[in-house]
């Protein structure tokens, strides 16, 4: 297709695997899949999605697709592409992608640019970069949108701010707050994919390091237990003295950054703010510290601090950036700094994106449906589609419960019966 802009089209094939394998792995989204395709619910609906390109992306491309919408996608990392799945889209499935993994800043807000060329009624968003980009700088496609999705963490945090201010000019539905989305995503997939990342960029031994975690939010979480899991000790660094004390009591150090400095030999941070690894940090820091980010964007370290710093910089791995500090110390940036447990690894498993992706397509539908009648700020997902997605994921795997009876559901709503 020519208006696509991907790395190379001979690729598809092996996307195509890629995709299928993955699919076998999302029941959830399938029963989604059969329904979008009897009821055709974003009949005529343009979409453009700013998403990372994987595997799992490309099911719920294939759901939106079936359900009616005329989709276009381009990446929300410059390192998360996977190019067979992005060939594969483009070939088997005729949908527009532009993506290409390692494009550089002015690619990557140039493929942005051509997805809101697609004039879309709805975005679909992992970080806010489409609807950042809207109202900075494409102010003339918001007559088209009645809504958006968004899917991260760092995304809502920055769309709540903008309705805070009142600069936000259509309603967004905070995917990412589903149950069934942060829960299992963030805690079990970033878990995952986090540690698996580093595995595959380093094949350095994580049993017996101390490995430092900034943040313990529901992705925090997740890392902190795998990485204990793998052998390590885990320090957790917070600012929420609720958070922390959490950690705590789950049996985890908790101490300042500054103080974790001088004893890890791994740091990852997943905070969504910025400079959490910083200048003072960096000269604390053991020789051969490896150091990586699994928030959203790169911000999380201050990598320009740590190049002014250094004497020298060299890849040593791919994925690897060695820094050579003016002292002789050497630190390891992985991944340039970007999502680690997509840079170098796969992201999430796609059976942890079921559920991510099936709150996006009813999301979608969600939105579409009620556009008339909400207001320009971010929604939670009705609890009634959190609910139904955990339904049919547990019908999946073969798990049943129970349900009230007419008695225990009188019972709980009555004040009249005492002990």
């Amino acid at each position: 297709m020519d208006n696509s802009d991907i790395k190379d089209i001979k690729q598809a094939e092996g996307g195509r695997r890629r995709i299928q394998w993955a699919e076998r792995e999302m029941p959830v989204l399938r029963t989604i899949l059969e329904r979008f395709r009897k009821e055709k619910p974003l009949k005529g609906v343009r979409v453009s999605a700013c998403l990372h390109v994987t595997a799992e992306t490309a099911n719920l491309m294939h759901v939106l697709q079936e359900g009616g919408a005329d989709v276009v996608l381009t990446a929300s990392n410059p390192l998360s592409t996977q190019d067979d799945v992005a060939a594969s889209l483009v070939s088997h499935f005729e949908i527009p992608v532009y993506a290409i993994k390692g494009e550089d800043n002015t690619t990557y807000y140039k493929h942005i640019n051509t997805a809101l060329d697609h004039k879309p009624h709805l975005t679909m968003d992992d970080g806010a970069d489409l609807v950042s980009t809207i109202h900075k700088n494409r102010r003339e496609v918001l007559d088209e949108i009645v809504g958006g999705t968004e899917e991260t963490t760092t995304g809502v945090i920055r769309l709540k701010a903008m309705a805070a201010d009142g600069a936000l000019e259509f309603p967004v539905v905070a995917v990412n707050d589903a149950l069934t989305k942060h829960f299992f995503d963030n805690r079990y997939g970033t878990g995952q994919s986090t540690i698996d990342g580093i595995i595959r960029a380093t094949n350095v031994l994580l049993a017996g390091k101390v490995f430092v975690v900034a943040g313990y939010g529901w992705c925090g979480r997740g890392l902190a237990n795998r990485a204990r899991g793998m052998g390590s000790k885990v320090v957790v660094t917070e600012i929420d003295p609720m958070k922390a004390l959490e950690a705590v009591m789950d049996g985890f150090d908790v101490m300042p950054m500054m103080d974790a400095a001088k004893v890890g030999d791994f740091f990852c941070t997943v905070t969504g703010d910025i400079n959490v690894l910083d200048e003072k940090h960096f000269a604390a820091m053991k020789d051969g510290a490896i150091v990586s980010n699994s928030g959203h964007f790169n911000v999380e370290i201050n990598i320009p601090a740590l190049e002014a710093m250094s004497k020298e910089k060299r890849q040593v791995r791919p994925f690897v950036e060695q820094y050579e500090l003016k002292d002789g110390r050497q630190i390891h940036i992985l991944g340039e700094g970007r999502l680690i447990n997509l840079a170098s690894a796969e992201g999430h498993p796609a059976s942890v994106m079921d559920m991510s992706f099936a709150n996006q397509a009813l999301a979608s539908e969600f939105m579409v449906k009620n556009a008339d009648t909400l207001e320009n700020m971010v929604y939670s997902v009705p609890t009634d589609i959190d609910n139904e997605i955990a339904r049919i994921k547990l019908e999946a795997m073969g798990i049943f419960i129970d349900k009230l009876t007419e008695e225990q559901t009188k019972y709980l709503n009555s004040w009249e019966e005492g002990t």
